[in-house]
């Protein structure tokens, strides 16, 4: 693991950063944020106006000196002051006093899969703009391993794959270590786009922004019905016109627009595999992959996954809030440290 467990467990909160949700994990109370990534400013006199839900829900349709910022893209803080302002505010009042009574407060947090030093520090110097006195990143990839309760500790393989907004990772897990693992920069915004440009190729229909999530939801598993093709109406603005206009697309187009993005994402799949050693290979043809995050709620991609590599596919009881569950259980020690320990001489 990146860190050990006995320093995770003397850590006061975690904090998963997500380029789509911000999650907030308070040692003996639970999960107390969870909330979009999103914050809105008013670019005249600087102050924040609306953070999470609210600041989402701003996305589009603000006048022009307010504007709507995502300070985390990617997994990776790219706006610290930004970032700082947004946590405070979900956090709230009460916690944040709360937290900085603890002496030499400590925080844990998670980090994509190789992330680059820059990106390292990033996370860092939010964090010790809140108070922390310290920080311990861990690895999305154990942490959301942890958090669907897969037995990484033990010496055989766990497959886990995190679907995130920005990115796919995906890894082999053993022995409480990542024996493979590979970032796919394909995620749910990918898929996201590949609509939107589908929806403008082929009906000259431009989508607001907040209509892609619910077009995802109205996917059926696959497209079809004893009656013939599912179809959804969609609302939107003409492209040549301007002008408020409603279409009815069939779920099966959709798919198939779906499925080029979804190609990159079995690709890295096969790389962990290959690179994996047979052994481990030969645990998970009966224990599959776990798939964990937003995107893994997709309509139908967990079989897509299952007849393209030909082992199980399943989705976590919560996807999207393994990772910081996962952080939360090391905080509280309810995980097993391993047991490999150094013989005496």
């Amino acid at each position: 693991m990146t860190v050990s467990l006995e320093q995770l467990s003397r850590c006061h909160f975690a904090v998963d950063l997500g380029a789509a949700r911000t999650r907030v994990y308070v040692k003996g109370a639970g999960l107390v944020v969870d909330q979009p990534s999103v914050a809105a400013v008013n670019t005249r006199t600087g102050a924040l106006i609306a953070v999470g839900d609210f600041a989402e829900q701003m996305t589009g349709r603000t006048p022009q000196y307010i504007r709507v910022v995502r300070p985390v893209s990617g997994g990776t803080v790219v706006d610290i002051e930004m970032a700082q302002r947004m946590l405070r505010h979900l956090i709230g009042d009460r916690m944040r006093r709360a937290l900085r009574r603890k002496p030499r407060l400590r925080a844990a947090a998670c980090t994509p899969h190789e992330a680059d030093p820059l990106a390292r520090r990033a996370t860092i110097e939010t964090l010790v703009g809140l108070g922390a006195r310290r920080v311990e990143l861990m690895d999305t990839l154990i942490a959301a391993a942890v958090g669907c309760g897969l037995p990484v500790e033990r010496p055989e393989a766990s497959m886990i794959m995190v679907c995130g907004a920005a990115a796919t990772q995906v890894a082999v897990l053993s022995l409480g270590s990542i024996v493979t693992a590979e970032r796919i920069p394909v995620g749910g915004e990918a898929v996201d786009r590949a609509i939107v440009q589908h929806l403008r190729h082929e009906h000259e229909l431009i989508l607001p922004s907040q209509s892609v999530r619910p077009l995802q939801i109205a996917l059926s598993d696959n497209g079809l019905t004893p009656q013939g093709p599912v179809s959804t109406e969609i609302h939107g603005r003409d492209v040549a016109t301007g002008l408020a206009r409603s279409v009815r697309v069939d779920t099966a187009a959709m798919r198939e627009a779906i499925h080029t993005p979804l190609l990159a994402v079995l690709d890295g799949i096969g790389k962990v595999l290959r690179e994996c050693p047979p052994d481990l290979v030969a645990d998970l043809v009966d224990r599959g992959i776990m798939m964990v995050g937003g995107t893994a709620l997709l309509p139908g991609l967990d079989r897509m996954l299952q007849e393209a590599i030909g082992i199980p596919a399943h989705i976590a009881e919560h996807p999207d809030i393994c990772a910081v569950q996962g952080l939360g259980a090391m905080l509280e020690g309810r995980i097993a440290p391993l047991v490999l320990t150094p013989l005496a001489a």
